[in-house]
């Protein structure tokens, strides 16, 4: 299958003028969406910013990319035949794997056709007396919707801090994602990475087998588990296959859509020395699965203390010089407070003799110059820079469109003291305008693959349900989007999240609101509220029949 074909094909298309629904995005989101919407006789035009099909996985082509969620579970379980005809070649695929599996789904299910590659969708004004969208592309599209669905995923807006002189440097530069599609060879050259989150810990040891000395700039170090992946054996796929669909159930209900077999006690429960074998058995089998060693490390501070002691020693003593491992071991936030990351060999790196960490936490990067970097006084020279500086997560990509809802007001406008939703699918004042795994909602705290198909069947059974009862628009009314908002912030703050400068808490954007962002209070809560609000004629929603008298939702 030739996605260069594809993507050109259809890139050229003149999109409609009036359609049913707009789709922002061609990742997982915007293909489900696509199937799903079609399946309902709605006439659907999906736009994407990239040249083909996999969101997040078309743009993260950096050294080592890999998904931290099993393959047999991040995956589609919409159509049992792709689950039972796909195979899955590692236990964590690479991007590589995951984005032939997305071009896969494209093609399977006939897709493309109705995709326009190529496209950024610049502009979404809600018209009040039509009761429509009026969207507007970089190409000159300007297409009428009665529903649009922003399917932009919520780390694809991606962030270079300003550093002083950045213009003036003569080598290249990268970021890890968008990273060149034809790939970069670092064989010879002198290599600084800056930033150490979980791209930068999956990327540097891949660079530093090519690059004459690879530099590593770190602001905050974070805590990492091995991944232990291997190859995918016939007989764990078979396990996963005999009987999918109630795993894929039990996966539904769980706390963040992935089953990791968790351990219902308490780490104050038990002896030091049980403690220690847990973790050890959990650090063996590798994977985010260490965050379920014991039921209370999110929301018990002497629990959570025994799970940081536990990696910060064991990075002590993969570390060889013992400054290094200090400076790997992160003190100031609880373990899984920022994103756990799970790594191939990331602390043993750092006993390369082509490999330096520079703490910039104390001394930050001062400038750019025409060949390196200066911090704390020290010169550093780079044939080439990486940037794993993060992204704008969650409300970067969708402030980045003018979106306008009622009055012309804009979404920046809306959340400009942070982002306000119900259930993180829609926000009030902005009529018919669906997110995908939205602030307030699990999303990036879960099996985004599990909460992208739970967000994509409420959305449409919810346009089926306008439909079928003569109505126009559904939007939400500000006392449930304020209650929702205090109750996603209420749930948060009894958990040790919040004391992490995370991306959760838009903390890695200079002036971004302070707010936390995701919905923690579980994958199978969530649900089962999306489900009882919807049972309730969406309680919380106002709908607006086509003859324009107004219905209010049960409150």
């Amino acid at each position: 299958m030739s996605s260069q074909v594809s993507s050109t094909t259809n890139s050229d298309k003149p999109s409609p003028s009036e359609v049913d629904v707009v789709v922002v995005g061609a990742g997982f989101a915007g293909l489900y969406l696509l199937h799903k919407l079609r399946a309902q006789g709605m006439r659907t035009r999906v736009f994407e910013d990239a040249s083909d099909v996999g969101g997040t996985w078309y743009w993260n082509r950096y050294p080592g990319a890999r998904c931290d969620v099993e393959s047999m579970q991040y995956s589609y379980s919409f159509s049992e035949e792709l689950q039972q005809e796909w195979q899955w070649s590692e236990r964590f695929s690479g991007q590589p794997e995951i984005l032939r599996y997305a071009e896969h789904v494209a093609e399977r299910f006939d897709l493309r056709r109705d995709i326009q590659f190529d496209t950024t969708v610049t502009a979404a004004h809600f018209d009040e007396e039509r009761r429509c969208w009026n969207v507007e592309t970089n190409r000159g599209d300007r297409v009428s919707a009665q529903f649009v669905i922003m399917a932009t995923g919520c780390l694809s807006s991606t962030r270079v801090p300003d550093f002083k002189g950045l213009e003036k440097y003569t080598g290249k530069t990268y970021h890890t994602g968008s990273w060149p599609h034809e790939g970069v060879d670092f064989t010879g050259q002198r290599v600084g990475v800056i930033g150490t989150g979980s791209s930068a810990i999956q990327a540097i040891p891949v660079m530093a087998e090519q690059a004459a000395h690879l530099t590593v700039f770190q602001r905050t170090p974070n805590y990492s588990i091995p991944s232990r992946n291997s190859a995918m054996t016939p007989e764990y796929e078979q396990q996963w296959k005999s009987d999918y669909e109630a795993f894929r159930d039990e996966a539904r209900k769980s706390k963040n859509g992935v089953l990791t077999n968790p351990n219902d006690v308490s780490a104050m429960a038990v002896s030091e020395a049980e403690r220690q074998r847990v973790y050890e058995a959990r650090w063996e089998e590798g994977g985010t699965y260490f965050m379920a060693s014991f039921n209370d490390l999110a929301t018990n501070q002497a629990s959570n203390d025994t799970a940081s002691a536990f990696v910060r020693d064991k990075i002590r003593s993969i570390v060889r010089d013992v400054d290094v491992a200090e400076l790997l071991a992160a003190k100031d936030y609880p373990i899984g407070t920022k994103r756990i990351c799970v790594d191939t060999s990331y602390f043993e790196t750092f006993n390369r003799d082509n490999v330096t960490l520079v703490d910039v936490r104390d001394a930050p990067i001062e400038e750019i110059t025409e060949t390196g970097v200066i911090t704390g006084g020290r010169s550093f020279e780079f044939d080439a820079i990486v940037f794993a500086t993060g992204f704008d997560a969650m409300t970067g990509t969708l402030l980045k469109i003018d979106i306008q809802g009622r009055g012309g007001r804009t979404l920046g406008e809306k959340w400009e003291a942070g982002p306000r939703t119900y259930l993180g699918l829609m926000s009030e004042g902005f009529p018919n305008m669906f997110m995908i795994t939205g602030p307030g909602s699990p999303s990036v705290l879960s099996n985004m693959m599990v909460s992208i198909q739970q967000h994509v069947d409420w959305v449409v059974d919810g346009m089926t349900y306008l439909r079928s009862g003569n109505l126009d628009t559904i939007e939400p009314v500000r006392e449930a989007e304020d209650a929702w908002v205090e109750h996603v912030n209420e749930v948060a703050h009894q958990t040790l999240y919040p004391q992490a400068n995370s991306w959760y808490m838009g903390a890695n954007i200079p002036g971004k609101p302070r707010l936390f962002m995701p919905y923690i209070g579980g994958v199978g809560t969530y649900r089962e509220e999306c489900d009882e609000i919807a049972a309730n004629g969406y309680r919380g929603f106002r709908l607006e029949e086509a003859r324009s008298r107004k219905i209010e939702a049960a409150e």
